[in-house]
């Protein structure tokens, strides 16, 4: 897991002056793989350092919440321990924040200790409550 993952090919498909919101789906470790807390502890490490990248793109965090249980379909293989879903005003802004070296050496060996698993679906907006900003 990491920035490698990055499906570049899916996300150039994508018109990257497009506004996104991005689903994280996030499962933790235990214990950091850095050895310093919890898999939460690093994840918290990184969000620190990651949100004001997204601010500064003109992104923000429009909600976060704690997975509680599969309400539809199997659950040992959909078991996730926290969402967040971020909003980006161009998907070119997100490409740049996940692709630059700011990211891949400050932020993300944070994310790599902290979780398990982390999936980041590009979605774009059919319907929306959510007012962005």
């Amino acid at each position: 897991m990491g920035v490698d993952l990055l499906n570049i090919e899916g996300l150039s498909a994508q018109d990257p002056q497009s506004p996104v919101v991005m689903v994280n789906l996030m499962r933790f470790h235990p214990r950091a793989l850095d050895g310093d807390g919890t898999g939460w502890d690093a994840y918290l490490r990184y969000s620190a350092l990651t949100v004001p990248m997204i601010k500064a793109r003109g992104g923000t965090l429009l909600w976060t919440g704690d997975a509680k249980a599969v309400a539809l379909g199997v659950p040992d293989a959909h078991r996730w321990d926290y969402l967040a879903l971020v909003y980006y005003p161009m998907l070119k802004a997100f490409m740049e924040m996940m692709t630059s070296a700011d990211y891949e050496t400050r932020c993300d060996p944070h994310r790599r200790n902290g979780c398990a698993d982390h999936v980041i679906i590009c979605t774009s907006e059919a319907y929306s409550k959510f007012k962005p900003g």
